[in-house]
């Protein structure tokens, strides 16, 4: 008969953290947004005109327009292959900021948030590459006669999340590090 291992206690060491009680815990908000930016997405497609700003703030419209290639629409005018090449990258990405978070610890921090955020966007837009070649924007934000790339709740994501990232890695974890030491 085999002993069964004692439960964590405050004095006892931790175990080793699992694949399933640390990433699958916190996908789930990767998912939702993923849910949001597809909803928005079609709401877009479904209630815009292509290129027609609908005015929503000052210096914030809603226009639809497509993105063929990348950020910025890096390589949209390049035949197509650029579709798989995009979608190839995000879904390499995305594995990889999964095996990131069945890394880290169980708990909520500003890091995890983060990836979350980015894995949301990689995989919000992938779909629309995999499933229409292109990506449905609509944010459209302006100053005057100059206009920010149109951009959509993915690149929202991804954007915010990657700073969240920097945070971390930049001043975060090293104020962490430093009050570590001084103990």
């Amino acid at each position: 008969m085999t002993a069964k291992p004692a439960p964590n206690t405050p004095n006892s060491p931790p175990q080793a953290v699992s694949w399933r009680t640390s990433a699958l815990q916190t996908v789930w908000l990767a998912l939702l947004l993923i849910v949001l930016d597809q909803i928005t997405k079609y709401w877009a497609n479904t209630s815009l005109t292509f290129g027609e700003p609908v005015a929503i703030l000052p210096h914030l419209n809603f226009t639809l327009v497509y993105n063929y290639g990348a950020a910025f629409s890096f390589l949209a005018d390049m035949g197509g292959w650029q579709r798989w090449l995009f979608s190839g990258l995000a879904m390499g990405v995305s594995v990889a900021l999964l095996v990131w978070l069945a890394k880290l610890p169980k708990a909520w921090n500003f890091e995890t948030f983060g990836i979350n955020l980015i894995l949301s966007g990689a995989i919000g837009n992938v779909i629309d590459r995999i499933l229409f070649g292109k990506v449905t924007d609509f944010v459209d934000f302006y100053v005057g006669s100059w206009h920010f790339a149109t951009f959509n709740v993915a690149d929202m994501a991804i954007n915010i999340g990657a700073a969240m990232l920097i945070i971390s890695e930049f001043w975060l974890k090293p104020r962490r590090a430093k009050k570590d030491t001084t103990q």
